[in-house]
């Protein structure tokens, strides 16, 4: 998550205020750490004087940064010229690809989230899948960006796909063929009197808008107000905290939404809601999964502890951090994980994520039992939750349900491709019937 509040901090980068701002830390410096210091030095001469190959200083640095802040946790990193466009065209523009956020596990590359409407969706790629080969050349050992430049390509290009996929006896090729990827944050649409909004990501600045033009939307296609809204947010990878926070606040008349926590005890900020709940207080679903992550999580949980919806799915991912952007130079800038953040009854959704109310396996996928799930937890150096987690919380996701019996082929034959969105509309349903919307109306006023 890339967020926009806490960049107070990037003018300390410019050139006059580093010195003022390093001399205090370098006279605090033991002893050990200037022999540290010495140590790299010797080893970066040496490799400048005797390694094989040539390898130019800039390379060398680079890599001793990655190597440092490879130190700390999966989400801080040294960005340079090229990754910087990188998350530009990601959060600003457009790009020929596949529509696939991927990471290197490994010296493998494994899918994270297939995004919606995109090719890699619609060929049925899913999150823990690993690709292995492109267009027949394994990718075993290259690097990340290496693999993200080859599958981005010129829309209407075509790229065969090997896929390892953790349950199938075989690999399988997929022919995909690229598109204009273009970042659309929110859709909605109307099903059984139901207002169904999906939010895909929080990386636009403008997602707490197009979530007021989604519920303007379906208030005019019915010419009424909806029996309720799902809010659907699975896969969503995150984004920035201020749009998280916007659209938790449009769902919500008061009360805390999200505090975030730095390293010392008295670095605390609050962010609270405003009047005015644009759902004008119908039944809300939100639904969650393994993939939803971020500020996908910090909406889940806000509206979960302030008693306003029901989160309806599986444990999300687990990520309660906070990044920060600090730009280094016109090219250059540090993504640096810089605080915790907490849901308004102050629990850390770091490695424990957000535990539904009601669990529901998405059975309407063929591959759901044996699929794995990655969640933060998964992720090498991660954040250790400081408070200690309910080992309900991190029960195993793949244990049978005597609730949930029906196959996917027999789902498909009832007209049912989303098991999930289905079972969530046919709640939300039973619960705007006038007895149910009256015990929820008292339940409410209790617990203010």
């Amino acid at each position: 998550m890339k967020t926009k509040t806490l960049l107070r901090s990037v003018g300390l980068f410019g050139a006059g205020a580093l010195a003022a701002t390093l001399t205090p830390a370098i006279s605090a410096v033991d002893m050990s750490t200037y022999k540290e210091l010495d140590q790299f030095m010797s080893v970066f001469e040496r490799v400048r004087a005797d390694y094989v190959d040539k390898v130019d200083d800039r390379t060398l640095m680079k890599g001793a940064i990655d190597g440092m802040l490879a130190s700390l946790d999966p989400h801080s990193a040294y960005l340079d010229a090229r990754d910087r466009q990188n998350m530009r065209t990601q959060t600003q523009g457009s790009y020929g690809g596949l529509g696939l956020s991927v990471t290197m596990e490994d010296g493998a590359v494994k899918i994270m989230t297939a995004q919606e409407d995109t090719p890699a969706q619609k060929a049925g790629l899913k999150t823990g899948d690993y690709i292995t080969h492109l267009d027949g050349k394994l990718l075993y050992g290259g690097t990340l960006d290496e693999a993200v430049d080859q599958m981005r390509g010129k829309p209407g290009s075509k790229i065969s796909v090997t896929i390892v996929r953790p349950g199938r006896d075989k690999p399988f090729d997929v022919s995909l063929t690229r598109e204009l990827i273009q970042l659309k944050p929110v859709k909605w649409e109307v099903k059984d009197q139901v207002g169904i909004i999906n939010i895909n990501t929080f990386v636009n600045s403008n997602t707490g808008d197009s979530v007021r033009a989604a519920i303007a939307g379906i208030q005019k296609s019915l010419g009424h107000d909806p029996l309720g809204y799902v809010i659907d947010l699975r896969s969503n990878p995150g984004g920035l905290l201020d749009q998280a926070i916007d659209v938790s606040d449009i769902f919500l008349e008061r009360g805390e939404i999200v505090s975030q926590r730095g390293r010392e005890k008295t670095d605390i900020e609050r962010r609270y809601a405003t009047p005015g709940d644009l759902a004008h207080g119908l039944p809300i679903i939100v639904l969650v999964d393994a993939g939803s992550a971020s500020a996908a999580e910090i909406v889940a949980g806000a509206l979960q502890d302030q008693k306003r919806a029901l989160v309806m799915g599986e444990r999300s991912f687990g990520k309660g951090s906070v990044q920060t952007v600090l730009e280094l130079s016109d090219d250059t800038a540090l993504k640096l994980t810089t605080a915790r953040y907490y849901t308004p009854s102050g629990r850390s959704v770091q490695e424990g994520g957000i535990a539904p109310d009601i669990l529901v396996p998405q059975i309407s996928d063929a591959d759901y039992k044996s699929r794995p799930r990655l969640r933060e937890a998964d992720l090498r150096r991660h954040l250790i939750n400081e408070a200690k987690i309910d080992d309900k919380v991190l029960e195993d996701d793949g244990k049978t349900d005597p609730r949930f019996i029906l196959t996917a082929d027999a789902l498909k034959k009832q007209g049912i491709d989303d098991f999930q969105l289905d079972y969530a509309i046919k709640t939300l349903s039973r619960m705007a019937q006038p007895a149910m919307r009256t015990a929820l109306a008292g339940g409410k006023r209790g617990a203010r």
